[in-house]
């Protein structure tokens, strides 16, 4: 049982909108991919003590699970939530999400970071460039269909087509995690944060989920924690190329989500060719 106090609780109630029965803009597949992740299964009958909606859920959650895997599900929940407002063009509500960030620090039981978290805002205008495709670790025959789709997603994204450019750059993003864990597979199979199977072996890397390939390339060093951070932002959106999983949203993607989205993948390919230290 976490340690979370009423008034405490009210802070995430307002930042991730759970009035509503919702959390955030998570459907149900996308909020019970997001707990698979924590190794909890949010939609089981444990978690249906005052309801089936995702927010009574996130209720009986953190009333029955202890305070640090509370405060690692908050923490990465924080992160959505600022990524959220940003990609879709929203104020952040600084104050709040500011004393939410210090009620994780407590229950993970480490001091409240010093620096300020880096803001979408100073991402996106942080200069990535994008590397050299031969220095990625893909497949040669891959290289000119992932060239091939960076410049498409540049067309689409001069025509307006903000969609199409967020659906190549989840893509792009894809192939070029999964070619950096089939070039480095002990490096990525010995990660914590790789997938397991029934038997506690590591899945096959055609089996991961782009998340479990962003968090394991963060661990490896792969990747930076604010691509991380804002990668999972890009995989969310990339998962509406189901047009229910749209629909149930109410997702609109503008020309400012897409520029963060490309942003995103910029930074990701620059980590991965070791051109940022």
């Amino acid at each position: 049982m976490s340690s979370l106090t009423d008034i405490e609780k009210r802070y995430f109630e307002k930042l991730l909108g759970m009035q509503s029965g919702y959390v955030l803009d998570y459907s149900d597949a996308t909020f019970g991919e997001f707990f698979n992740r924590h190794k909890i299964n949010i939609h089981g009958q444990k978690y249906q003590t005052y309801g089936t909606s995702k927010a009574k859920k996130m209720r009986a959650f953190w009333e029955q699970e202890p305070d640090v895997l509370v405060g690692r599900v908050l923490g990465e929940m924080l992160e959505a939530y600022e990524a959220d407002c940003s990609l879709n063009n929203r104020d952040v509500e600084t104050s709040v999400l500011e004393k939410a960030r210090g009620i994780v620090s407590r229950l993970s039981g480490v001091p409240a970071p010093t620096k300020p978290t880096q803001t979408i805002d100073e991402f996106l205008h942080s200069e990535f460039s994008i590397p050299n495709i031969q220095k990625l670790p893909i497949e040669a025959q891959a290289v000119p269909i992932i060239e091939s789709r960076l410049n498409e997603a540049r067309i689409a994204m001069g025509a307006g087509a903000y969609l199409s450019t967020i659906f190549l750059c989840g893509s792009v993003l894809e192939a070029v995690l999964l070619g950096a864990a089939q070039k480095e597979p002990a490096r990525f199979n010995r990660a914590s944060a790789s997938p397991k199977a029934v038997d506690g072996s590591v899945k096959r890397f055609h089996e991961w989920s782009l998340a479990q390939f962003i968090d394991v390339a963060c661990e490896a060093g792969l990747l930076k924690p604010d691509v991380k951070k804002f990668s999972h932002g890009l995989r969310d959106f990339r998962n509406y190329i189901h047009p229910y999983e749209q629909m149930l949203s109410g997702f609109t993607p503008d020309q400012h989500t897409a520029k963060v989205c490309f942003q995103v993948l910029k930074a990701a390919l620059a980590s991965v060719a070791g051109e940022r230290k």
